[in-house]
């Protein structure tokens, strides 16, 4: 599928490029919202705020079908990339927008379930998105999500050196206003909200798998290390021209080491909007 060339607009500190795309596409729903998935039914309306290119987007509106999932994004990159993935797989119960995941095109109570995954965790004002996601749920309405908890993920072995690749990435996060451990503090955050009876879980996306080590290794060289990711970090003072090297110089040896294993470390939360 052919995506609309990037303006400034289409990136953050962080960034989108082809890789990351392509890691965002390898999610599902079966995988990525487990947590969530036993509490779908037929008929439901749900909200996917932040659906990025719709990958766990589809996997839901297959879950509710006859019902209706509408996500939202605010790239308009994205958001081509989900209708498209729809079309493909002939899903019509998907309405997929661009919009603001603090300032919402829905009306009150419009939705039974809001879904969100590695979200709110790049939202500076956690807070004002939570209560615009409980203004357009039902009275009793579910939110489920799924959040990255930077300080607990790992690439073994690290050679003394990648372990300093996820400090750096979640230095960049936080310059960028986010929050790099929001799946630990998802209960807080959900309490704080006014939302009731959170169910906490927590658990690791195991990456081990030739064809998958391969892939956090392009990832890696063509994103991470990227001349503009580089650019960025030396603007903030997070890194060093001989860091990026070394952390170039460790990937190189990762990729070809028999015991080679990455594994993210997700928070996972299911709440509830009060009846009355």
């Amino acid at each position: 599928m052919t995506t609309p060339p990037p303006t400034d607009s289409d990136y953050t500190v962080i960034g989108y490029s082809e890789e990351m795309l392509h890691a965002l596409m390898r999610h599902n729903a079966e995988d990525h919202a487990a947590h969530l998935t036993p509490h779908l039914k037929p008929g439901m309306r749900v909200l996917d705020f932040g659906c990025g290119p719709g990958s766990l987007s589809t996997g839901l509106a297959r879950a509710v079908a006859p019902g209706e999932l509408y996500g939202i994004d605010i790239e308009q990159s994205q958001v081509y990339i989900a209708n498209a993935l729809a079309a493909y797989l002939q899903q019509s119960n998907t309405v997929f927008q661009v919009g603001d995941a603090a300032d919402m095109p829905f009306e009150d109570e419009f939705f039974d379930v809001a879904h969100c995954h590695d979200v709110l965790m790049h939202i500076p004002d956690t807070q004002a998105v939570l209560a615009e996601v409980k203004r357009v749920l039902k009275p009793g309405g579910i939110i489920a999500c799924r959040e990255m908890i930077v300080s607990s993920s790992f690439t073994y072995p690290d050679y003394g050196v990648l372990a300093r690749a996820w400090d750096l990435f979640e230095d960049l996060l936080a310059t960028d206003g986010g929050h790099p451990q929001m799946g630990k503090d998802l209960k807080n955050q959900l309490g704080r909200a006014g939302f009731d009876d959170a169910q906490i879980t927590a658990s690791f996306e195991l990456i081990s798998t030739p064809e998958e080590l391969d892939f956090i290794y392009v990832l890696a060289s063509d994103w991470f290390l990227s001349r503009e990711m580089k650019e960025t970090a030396l603007q903030y003072g997070a890194s060093t021209k001989e860091l990026f090297e070394s952390i170039q110089a460790s990937y190189e040896q990762w990729k070809d080491d028999p015991g080679a294993i990455c594994a993210l470390a997700f928070g996972e939360a299911v709440a509830y909007k009060p009846q009355a």
